[in-house]
């Protein structure tokens, strides 16, 4: 059983684990060093007093894959971070592992709680902010049954990529709201 209450993960998960699709591992020293994506998916908590983006364990996930992963890694944020993140991870990185190539991409997320499963597989758009055509080229595999469908996907600087999401959020805020305000008349 999935510890996420979303419509449909169940059944999902349970699928493509039977197919041979999809497995779990708590063993990232064994796993980095044989794959060529690591897709980071980490909470970023407000911190308690300032209310800022507690980045701590996006770092910690980029300190596991540096001292494992192999020369050409792609690394995929999909958290909701802020603008410059994706850069002091990649630099964080860097420094771990001085002379290995690697990328980092940006790639937020826009699923709406109760129907992450059906905008996962049917998003209006997917946004990839990447450096290098390595990201760019590897995003474009892993996203092509999606483009397939007419899912456009736009690519973008890891800065972009980062404001579309907040971007995203701020609109639905005001949306909510003005919804609320109509809704008072």
């Amino acid at each position: 059983m999935i510890p996420i209450c979303e419509p449909g993960l169940d059944d999902l998960v349970e699928r493509n684990v039977r197919e041979g699709r999809l497995s779990f591992t708590t063993d990232l020293a064994g796993t980095v060093p044989v794959v060529d994506v690591i897709f980071i998916a980490v909470g970023t908590p407000s911190r308690r007093g300032d209310g800022e983006a507690d980045l701590q364990y996006i770092f910690a996930a980029g300190d596991e894959i540096a001292a494992a992963m192999k020369p050409g890694t792609v690394v995929v944020i999909k958290s909701t971070v802020v603008v410059g993140t994706n850069a002091a991870v990649r630099d964080h990185i860097r420094t771990a592992r001085t002379g290995v190539p690697f990328s980092v991409v940006s790639n937020p997320e826009f699923l709406r709680e109760g129907s992450a499963v059906e905008d996962f597989m049917r998003p209006d758009r997917i946004v990839v902010g990447a450096e290098d055509e390595l990201g760019r080229e590897i995003m474009r595999r892993i996203y092509q049954p999606l483009h397939l469908r007419g899912t456009p996907m736009i690519t973008t600087s890891l800065e972009n990529a980062e404001i579309s999401k907040y971007a995203a959020n701020a609109f639905l805020a005001m949306k909510v709201i003005f919804i609320n305000q109509v809704a008072d008349l």
